[in-house]
């Protein structure tokens, strides 16, 4: 085998590595996304006062959980989502972040 074939071979590996750990991180996320749907809708289309979610920037709905998380937001919508924000990981944050990124 070339040299050529085996660094292909090693990119596609890697590709379907990455591939898999994203699915993954979108199962969880949406997994974890069940306990947002009365506020943000099934669909994370957003209702009335709570934002859509869907299709948005997963580095900035991560930022945002994380600022929740840690309190530092101050908003109308605190007091609803410090509270939920409180329990999520970091590990949670980035599957929820890229579930909604990818709707």
């Amino acid at each position: 085998m070339n040299i050529y074939r085996v660094g292909g071979l090693a990119v596609l590996l890697s590709m379907a590595v990455w591939s898999s750990a994203q699915a993954a991180d979108i199962g969880a996320g949406k997994e974890r996304f069940n306990q947002c749907i009365s506020c943000h809708g099934a669909a994370a289309q957003g209702s009335g006062i709570f934002p859509a979610l869907a299709g948005r920037d997963a580095s900035e709905i991560a930022a945002l959980l994380q600022r929740y998380r840690a309190n530092e937001v101050d908003s109308p919508m605190a007091a609803m989502m410090v509270p939920q924000a409180m329990n999520l990981s970091d590990e949670e944050i980035q599957q929820l972040a890229a579930y909604l990124n990818s709707l």
